[in-house]
């Protein structure tokens, strides 16, 4: 049941509202990376695999809201797509827990397979970039691998946040080169150190929109 849907119809489905992608070329071959897209739209959990499982032949591994296993269809298909689940909320035990999502994408980069990151966390009302968290420039210093940089524009237009089905509407990707946070490897990781990496992703992330990272 599971492969039908997830690796026939899904993909097809999601198509229907995808326009231009540019700049597949600069995903990484062979290599873990950090994917790293601006998230507007639900539709964007979908469409980063759509684009890029098929060029490297591999899954990917985001990291998710654990709120989403409370759902138990959600948990069977998040479960095969070996989806990471980090907790948002404070809770017992949540540092614990999130440490050990922390470890398990650290795992799965040193098996060569790419981890996915919505750096800004939740999504934009309006397509704006919001302040993003540091977690993704912790993970890219701690296991020296680039992060790659996924534009999308027009999402939120595709299936706004409140809406339950997709307009009629296509969107557009821009992939950026991957971006190496070397200048950082032997750095302490501080709050300043990690600020100081994550807005290196996000502004290049933000060229890939057209957008400016003022954060």
């Amino acid at each position: 049941m599971v492969y039908p849907i997830l690796e026939l119809w899904l993909p097809r489905l999601t198509k229907l509202w995808l326009g231009k992608v540019k700049g597949i070329e600069n995903v990484p071959m062979g290599s873990s990376f950090i994917i790293a897209p601006n998230h507007s739209s639900y539709y964007d959990a979908l469409l980063v695999p759509v684009v890029v499982i098929p060029h490297i032949g591999k899954k990917i591994h985001p990291f998710v809201n654990s709120n989403y296993w409370k759902n138990p269809l959600a948990r069977y298909f998040l479960n095969h797509g070996e989806c990471i689940p980090v907790y948002v909320k404070k809770e017992k035990n949540t540092r614990i827990k999130n440490n050990i999502a922390f470890q398990k994408a650290i795992d799965y980069i040193n098996k060569k397979e790419p981890i996915m990151i919505f750096p800004e966390g939740s999504r934009s009302y309006d397509g704006k970039l919001k302040k993003a968290y540091t977690g993704i420039a912790r993970l890219a210093i701690k296991t020296k691998v680039p992060i790659l940089p996924f534009g999308i524009i027009g999402s939120n237009k595709v299936l706004p946040k409140g809406k339950l089905f997709p307009r009629f509407r296509r969107c557009k990707v821009n992939i950026g080169k991957p971006v190496k946070l070397e200048k950082y490897y032997k750095k302490p990781l501080s709050k300043k150190t990690l600020e100081n990496a994550t807005r290196d992703i996000m502004k290049e992330l933000a060229k890939l929109i057209g957008q400016e990272y003022n954060y």
